[in-house]
């Protein structure tokens, strides 16, 4: 009988490539992500194994006004910055971030790989701030505008 598309098994993820990725705003932000939302055919929501290796960032200090997330610690440790604040962070620690929420990042400060399961949604609109970049990032579809926080006028 043929594995369904709906069910990736072990053997089947570890058999994945995975993408390497580098955050446009963070060159430390170095991971290599298997989007499992993506070969099971989803399309609402984004599941990734992400693996970052010892002295890298998963992403830039970041929050979205309208998309939820969510990371969970499968190996490894790290430390996560939410809301400004330093947190250690090692497997089977959960992070959830809903919408309009507190800016995040997380960085491998550990000696091993740090691999999570990251999710979030996939909203064909939304906003992005970097606070230490002073950047929004709007996203409308496939298009996606950076603009300096100094020149938004409300």
């Amino acid at each position: 009988m043929q594995t369904p598309r709906e069910l990736l098994t072990a053997a089947a993820i570890g058999a994945m490539a995975g993408q390497h990725k580098v955050h446009a705003l963070n060159p430390n932000a170095v991971r290599t992500s298997k989007s499992l939302g993506d070969a099971t055919g989803l399309t609402q929501i984004g599941v990734h194994l992400v693996t970052v290796l010892p002295g890298h960032d998963s992403t830039e200090y970041h929050r979205h006004v309208y998309e939820e997330e969510f990371i969970y610690v499968l190996s490894g440790r790290g430390t996560a910055v939410i809301d400004g604040q330093m947190h250690a962070v090692a497997a089977g620690d959960f992070m959830g971030f809903p919408r309009d929420g507190v800016a995040h990042g997380l960085s491998n400060t550990g000696t091993e790989p740090l691999v999570c399961l990251v999710g979030g949604q996939r909203l064909e609109q939304d906003v992005c701030d970097y606070p230490h970049q002073n950047k929004r990032l709007y996203i409308n579809g496939t298009q996606e505008d950076l603009v300096d926080v100094m020149h938004i006028k409300p």
